[in-house]
């Protein structure tokens, strides 16, 4: 897969019945592909993944890969319980998706072996990036076992033990130089001057959502984007959890398409909150514009 650049990870819309709204995704993704991401990661973490049901899911990843039409790759969420993942591998490939990223198993946790087999299952499908997170985190010569698996081109880390990640990335690595690693923490951009120390150059952008203009900024190293905007946004995120998927809905809102809220057990962002993410924009904007 040619991933570089800002990656893009879209909100999944829902209309006032509640339905997910298949048109206003599709808006959401041309608007973000005028800003020509690196890729779209669709129906993930961003997307509200574990509040999707397979219909959805699958209605989402199709949406996605026919307003893309090829011009970045997709990748489409998978995970859970093992039958949820495959069936959600097999919808996202006959949508027509190029790769999954790979949630972790739901509740159970197994021996080293046992998750093996998860992964191994699953990237049989589609080829597949493992996201650490939760229950998921791995130790290097683990990595390097998952990385010899054809289907497996990447580990996206959302754990943030830079030790872990700087021995694990040497380990993978001597054995897969292609193979793909990415910064998967909220507000990555805040992180990214640690990881890419590390060798890692590829994020998650979930700001490219509701402010693109400021996302592919940073790409160009202006410091005052992580001072004035990215370090406020990363201390009102981590005021109520699940911040992280409902600010940036919030964010979609504010820059004029309506994508609905967050589904339970998320809320949106309170009246105050909302205010200063507001003004967070604002600043960033002025920023880029200066």
């Amino acid at each position: 897969m040619d991933l570089s650049g800002v990656l893009f990870f879209p909100v999944t819309p829902f209309g006032a019945d509640g339905v997910l709204a298949g048109d206003v995704l599709a808006e959401h993704l041309r608007r973000g592909l005028e800003h020509r991401p690196g890729g779209v990661f669709v129906a993930c973490g961003t997307g509200e993944f574990s509040a999707l049901s397979e219909a959805e899911h699958a209605e989402a990843v199709r949406i996605a890969t026919e307003t893309v039409n090829g011009r970045v790759p997709v990748l489409a969420g998978a995970g859970g319980p093992i039958g949820t993942a495959l069936a959600q591998a097999r919808a996202a490939r006959d949508a027509g998706a190029d790769g999954l990223l790979l949630m972790p198993p739901y509740l159970a946790s197994g021996p080293r072996e046992g998750y093996t087999a998860y992964v191994t299952a699953v990237s049989e499908v589609l080829p597949t990036i493992i996201y650490q997170r939760g229950s998921v985190v791995l130790e290097p010569e683990t990595a390097v076992e998952l990385a010899r698996l054809p289907g497996v081109a990447g580990i996206k880390d959302g754990v943030g033990d830079i030790d872990r990640m700087q021995r694990t990335v040497l380990a993978v690595r001597e054995e897969r130089p292609d193979f793909l690693f990415f910064n998967g923490l909220p507000t990555a951009e805040l992180t990214m001057p640690a990881y890419r120390g590390i060798g890692v150059e590829l994020y998650s952008s979930a700001v490219f959502c509701f402010a693109p203009e400021i996302a592919t900024a940073y790409l160009n190293g202006d410091e005052r984007l992580i001072k004035e905007f990215y370090a406020p946004l990363v201390r009102l995120r981590a005021k109520v959890p699940g911040y992280a998927i409902s600010l940036v809905k919030a964010g979609v809102r504010h820059r004029g398409l309506d994508v609905g809220g967050v589904r339970p057990p998320l809320v949106d962002p309170s009246p105050e909150h909302l205010e200063e993410l507001v003004r967070l924009i604002k600043s960033g904007l002025t920023l880029v514009e200066d």
